[in-house]
């Protein structure tokens, strides 16, 4: 999924029950098209969405798909995730190079079974997989 989809997968399953303020979300887009001087259409198709979308959610009519945000943050490294969704951090972002993370020494390995032991009496509810064509599938335990 890469890093701005792990990061925004981690984003959503934190903040299941929170949703987007139209309004607010609306005034944040303006202001990106305002900042790269661009039309809604020009828009629509540098992040390679129907401009009918782009159009549905200024007037409000649509929220932002999960898919719509991944694009609208791959195409402009500037905006800043948190603020474009609840208008959290700055834009256009301070620093717009992504930080690698390096794994943990004793980091899962690609392939090795994953291997989850809890102390706690805690079970997983549900499991989502975003995919990057913007499928995903959901997971429900026992």
């Amino acid at each position: 999924m890469g890093r701005i989809g792990d990061i925004v997968f981690s984003y959503f399953c934190r903040n299941t029950v929170t949703m987007v303020n139209s309004a607010d979300f609306i005034a944040r887009m303006e202001r990106l098209l305002g900042y790269y001087g661009l039309t809604a259409s020009a828009f629509a198709d540098k992040i390679q969405v129907q401009r009918s979308s782009i159009s549905h959610l200024l007037s409000g009519r649509n929220k932002p798909s999960l898919d719509f945000v991944l694009k609208v943050v791959k195409t402009f490294p500037e905006v800043n995730l948190y603020w474009l969704l609840n208008g959290k951090g700055s834009f256009p972002s301070t620093n717009s190079s992504e930080t690698s993370i390096d794994p943990a020494p004793n980091a899962q390995k690609k392939g090795d079974p994953i291997s989850i032991t809890s102390k706690t009496d805690k079970t997983i509810e549900k499991i989502i997989i975003f995919y990057s064509d913007g499928s995903f599938k959901s997971y429900h335990g026992n």
